[in-house]
């Protein structure tokens, strides 16, 4: 079987996608990150959707990008704003988050050798992330064929947003059909202490809306 990194966060795009991979005849890596997010019960979720969908192995990459702060998700001093669907970047964005995931599931592909990364992107509902775009995954494609020895040998690492184009609604009804378990995965930035999800910041409002749209129900708790 071709291998393929596959990074999972715990949420709707990133286990659809893992489920994909994995339909398409991949035996998938997956990665997940400790990044210093304050929602950290998302890691847990990753770790049941990993031996779920049959993960070769899950590995799990502590990063130190919440030493930086600057975003909501990792500093605790910056509240975690309701959705406001006012087009601006959000608190919630950290700085060169996926640039730095993908760097390092590129690392982790040529020791694999693996030729495929997948990431569970949308551009269509999403929060404005600017490393969320089709621009910056066609740039990240273009340094994997320039920083790898793989690369650089004519034999490059793909990298795959199959997600990227579609809807929440879309993504969900995809799933579905790949018989997705959505009861296992969490999307909510600031859970109460019970664990429970809190209905309202941008992650959860795009969850609930996607959910709606496709005619699905959302198994989600929310507090």
């Amino acid at each position: 079987m071709k291998k393929a990194v596959v990074l999972i966060s715990g949420g709707v795009d990133s286990t659809t996608t893992l489920a994909l991979t994995r339909s398409q005849g991949f035996a998938c890596y997956a990665m997940s990150f400790d990044y210093g997010q304050n929602h950290q019960v998302e890691l847990e979720s990753a770790r049941r959707i990993a031996k779920t969908y049959g993960a070769v192995e899950h590995r799990i990459i502590k990063l130190g990008l919440g030493e930086l702060g600057g975003s909501a998700l990792t500093d605790t001093s910056i509240a975690v704003p309701d959705h406001s669907g006012d087009g601006k970047i959000p608190v919630t964005y950290v700085p060169a988050r996926n640039t730095v995931f993908l760097s390092i599931a590129l690392g982790w592909a040529e020791i694999l050798n693996a030729n495929d990364i997948f990431i569970g992107a949308s551009s269509v509902d999403y929060s404005g992330y600017p490393d969320c775009r089709p621009e910056f995954f066609k740039a990240f494609q273009q340094l994997a064929n320039l920083a790898t020895k793989t690369g650089v040998e004519g034999n490059s690492i793909q990298i795959h947003a199959p997600l990227l184009h579609l809807s929440k609604a879309v993504t969900i009804q995809k799933g579905i059909e790949l018989g997705v378990d959505y009861s296992l995965t969490f999307s909510c930035y600031r859970p109460n202490v019970a664990g429970h999800a809190c209905g309202n910041c941008d992650s959860c409002t795009i969850r609930k809306k996607g959910f709606a749209e496709a005619g699905v129900p959302d198994p989600t708790r929310y507090g």
